[in-house]
């Protein structure tokens, strides 16, 4: 029957397995196509396929021609590629124990004779890719850049354009160094603060103490730069209830030169009072008005506006004695309402809304500096 010639043939050539494999083809009335003994294969002149007891894993010069008896090969004793070969460890040594590590003794005494080798050979020299590459410093375009003056290309025109001077020399290179701590830089005649300064204009509301903490718990001024990386201070003061234009930096030289009466850095105010005014209260507060604390004068005077007896007038003057313009006026006899400082040197107010606070540009740095001298 053609069932149980099929488990006769497994069962004579290929074993136990092969016997078991013809006996499940023969369950279902047919043999088993794959399998080791099958008679089609025979029949049709097909190649007969090793089964997976008979195929050969050993490869190379040490393998052997007729394959393994049994098991699953050499391949499961380091055979081609599942690990290394016999006789040899995974360092390839060649032996079968691992090499002996090195004392820590014969590594000093290595890198001593390395050492003394290379002791006696001259120092090797960089290629100098532009003049003054050996000396210490950053290049000019990279320092002005960090300043915010635009990119390096940016920079480097300006250079071209001769318009960057350097200790009050033009220059005329690319690529020169410079020691941004020593070194005076100015573009177009204003000095470029090249150091990690910050400068900020803040239009300080009225209720504001010109403090940057408050013990008593008050608004201040370091409510609106607590989230800056480095400390920052104010320039001056303004009264509580004053409105208007005041600076922060970190720049402690600038802020000191800012305020010092040598330098005369003139301040605007616009001052609400109630007239009606005389015509010659200009004249008055340019010659002088005396004071506890001395006399104090005004720089300018003007009227802005005036609606019924409803004055706006501008104050400018140099000085900065604490409540100076409201002392001067209520002297005077016009005791202010409204006190607002539009401009401090430069830097003016313009339409910056209350409460803001922004970041002052190059030029305006430039320019304040130049007002004190830097």
């Amino acid at each position: 029957m053609r069932s149980s010639s099929g488990r006769n043939s497994s069962g004579n050539n290929g074993g136990s397995r092969g016997g078991n494999s013809g006996g499940r083809g023969s369950s279902g009335g047919r043999g088993n196509y794959r399998g080791a003994g099958n008679d089609r294969d025979d029949k049709q002149g097909r190649p007969k396929k090793p089964r997976p007891e008979e195929r050969r894993y050993d490869v190379g010069p040490g393998a052997s021609p007729d394959g393994p008896k049994s098991g699953r090969g050499a391949s499961a004793r380091g055979g081609a590629k599942s690990g290394p070969k016999r006789g040899q460890d995974q360092r390839g040594t060649g032996r079968g124990r691992p090499a002996p590590a090195r004392s820590r003794e014969y590594e000093t005494r290595i890198e001593e004779r390395n050492r003394d080798r290379y002791a006696g050979k001259k120092e090797v020299k960089l290629p100098k890719t532009f003049p003054g590459a050996e000396q210490d410093g950053e290049r000019l375009q990279k320092v002005l850049a960090r300043a915010g003056y635009g990119s390096r290309r940016a920079c480097e025109e300006l250079i071209e354009q001769a318009r960057v001077e350097v200790n009050g020399e033009i220059v005329l290179e690319q690529g020169l160094r410079v020691q941004p701590e020593k070194d005076e830089i100015k573009v177009d005649g204003l000095t470029v603060a090249t150091q990690s300064y910050q400068f900020f204009s803040l239009n300080k509301p009225a209720g504001v103490v010109s403090t940057m903490e408050d013990p008593e718990g008050r608004q201040c001024l370091g409510d609106y730069v607590t989230n800056r990386e480095t400390r920052l201070f104010h320039v001056g003061r303004l009264d509580t209830e004053t409105e208007g234009v005041i600076l922060l930096t970190n720049h402690g030289e600038l802020a000191h030169r800012l305020t010092h009466p040598k330098y005369g850095v003139k301040k605007t105010y616009l001052a609400h009072i109630v007239g009606p005014i005389p015509r010659d209260l200009g004249k008055q507060l340019k010659d002088g008005i005396q004071l506890e604390d001395g006399y104090a004068r005004a720089d300018h005077f003007r009227v802005v506006e005036q609606t019924g007896k409803n004055y706006l007038v501008e104050v400018t003057l140099h000085e900065g004695r604490k409540h100076i313009v409201r002392r001067m006026l209520a002297e005077a006899g016009f005791p202010v309402e409204k006190l607002v400082r539009v401009a401090f040197g430069p830097i003016t107010l313009g339409d910056q809304k209350s409460g803001w606070l922004r970041r002052l540009s190059n030029t305006e740095v430039g320019m304040l500096m130049k007002e004190v001298d830097l």
